[in-house]
């Protein structure tokens, strides 16, 4: 079997404030069949500066966490880490997630039973989306 495009995030939680809300929508994309966690790393800063790291399953008293199907760990190094790390601020954290488009997976298949190859690819800020939709003419 094939592998989707893979894509990585890094979601920021100022001050410390994480809760777990976000779960329970990145177990429905997972339920869903469009996406495979590939790897999934909390990092945060304290306010003395001290760096601290550990994956999901790792988190004790989320259990919104556990609701996550997916085989989780071993891409991100603590290379990948100490990158994130290096723009936090003391006092705050962040998510580096790491995942598979699952739902890409067949339409990248095709193209290789058609002898095509995908030659480039590309995210676009959401702003940028937004800015040039809302220049466009009202449709009729």
């Amino acid at each position: 079997m094939g592998m989707g495009p893979v894509e990585y995030i890094v979601v920021g939680f100022p001050g410390n404030k994480f809760d777990g809300k976000i779960a329970p929508a990145l177990a429905k994309l997972v339920d869903d069949n469009l996406v495979r966690i590939l790897d999934l790393v909390f990092i945060g800063k304290d306010a003395d500066g001290t760096i601290v790291s550990f994956e999901f399953d790792e988190i004790d008293g989320e259990e919104s966490f556990t609701v996550i199907d997916g085989e989780v760990g071993g891409l991100i190094g603590q290379d990948d880490i100490a990158h994130v790390a290096a723009s936090l601020e003391p006092g705050n954290s962040a998510a580096l997630l790491i995942w598979e488009d699952v739902w890409a997976t067949e339409f990248l298949e095709a193209l290789g039973g058609a002898d095509a190859m995908l030659l480039e690819g590309g995210r676009i800020p959401h702003a940028l989306v937004q800015e040039a939709l809302a220049g466009l003419p009202a449709a009729s």
